[in-house]
């Protein structure tokens, strides 16, 4: 019972200060409630990631963003309780995870990171929180547009090479968004720029990335205007965009993608109507018959407020998050966590 007061406290602070700016809209009546709420962080919150642990998926972790000059990565357990702050870090935007990265002759789970105002990535093992990037690796290097932002990690399936694609506050369209092919020298990790591509709207910027290492695709969100797809392997010369969707569904903001695993192949896109505290939700394959094609499935309003970022997953982690947990920022320095049934419920309810 205690936790459930906790809960709907923050959830009451938190509307009634949206309520308060008429740019903020109130959490909608019907909203989802968290399972759980993190611990608040001390500047403001961004993005999260899931790392899974294998060995006992009970004892997972969410890494998440304190957006700030004085900011840092921040690991959280799944009772929302803070863990460990990773080394002090400038304005890091947006994080991503991946498993087994070559260092050292041994495989790492890393946490890579955006840190905007050194215009660098920074990379970190897992679950320890530990740099091992010898001071982080510059990214952009040569434009005059650089300042960091969205960052996701695409696993390749045929060699398991790790590939980070970054986004920035602006930049030009056709290469937006630059690729790096991440390895290992000595005991530290590095990063070769391999790629550059993107077509860009100039309405806003390109924030949220996400990657379906199965399908081999990436979506990134070109706010106010859509989402794109393209194709994931830079090695297929490829950068021909394969999808443009979400035009038309969304109040201001296309912001964090987050994509719930059915199988290898099916499930969910969730992307974060950012103004309006709702999550729109599409398949993961595309329509029948065209996997290019993204019909809206629901819209699912959450106790989230001006939600950034996101993060899902399918795997059982045990207690109410047997079925999966999808994690999302909020405005107020927190993160919410939902079991994934309350989700599906709502999107059930919406196919009928």
């Amino acid at each position: 019972m205690k936790n459930k007061s906790l809960i709907a406290l923050l959830l009451l602070a938190v509307s009634f200060t949206a309520c308060k700016d008429d740019k903020l809209a109130p959490v909608q009546p019907n909203a989802v409630k968290p399972t759980t709420v993190t611990e608040a962080l001390p500047h403001d919150t961004d993005d999260p990631s899931i790392w899974i642990n294998h060995a006992d998926a009970s004892k997972s972790i969410i890494v998440g963003t304190d957006k700030d000059t004085d900011g840092g990565l921040y690991a959280f357990d799944l009772n929302g309780k803070i863990l460990k702050k990773s080394i002090p870090l400038k304005r890091p935007n947006n994080v991503d995870i991946a498993y087994g990265l070559i260092i050292d002759g041994k495989k790492v789970d890393v946490a890579v990171t955006t840190e905007r105002e050194e215009n660098k990535i920074r990379i970190f093992s897992l679950p320890d929180l530990q740099p091992i990037d010898n001071g982080g690796i510059p990214v952009f290097e040569g434009e005059a547009q650089r300042d960091p932002m969205g960052v996701a990690l695409y696993t390749r399936p045929s060699d398991g090479k790790i590939f980070a694609i970054v986004g920035r506050k602006t930049g030009p369209s056709g290469s937006y968004l630059w690729q790096y092919e991440l390895s290992g020298k000595g005991k530290f990790a590095t990063a070769k720029v391999v790629r550059k591509f993107g077509a860009y709207s100039g309405k806003k910027e390109i924030e949220a990335i996400a990657v379906d290492n199965e399908l081999g695709t990436v979506l990134y969100c070109d706010e106010q205007f859509g989402i794109r797809k393209y194709k994931a392997d830079p090695a297929l010369n490829d950068n021909k965009k394969l999808a443009l969707f979400g035009q038309k569904d969304f109040k201001a903001d296309h912001e964090g993608i987050a994509i719930y695993k059915k199988t290898d192949s099916t499930g969910y896109i969730l992307v974060s109507n950012q103004q309006a505290n709702t999550f729109m939700v599409y398949p993961r394959e595309g329509a029948k018959g065209n996997p290019n094609r993204y019909p809206l499935l629901a819209e699912v309003p959450t106790s989230t407020i001006e939600c950034d970022g996101a993060d899902v997953t399918s795997i059982n982690l045990g207690g109410a998050y047997q079925n999966g947990l999808f994690v999302a920022m909020s405005n107020g320095m927190t993160f919410h966590y939902y079991a994934w049934d309350l989700i599906q419920k709502r999107i059930d309810e919406a196919k009928k």
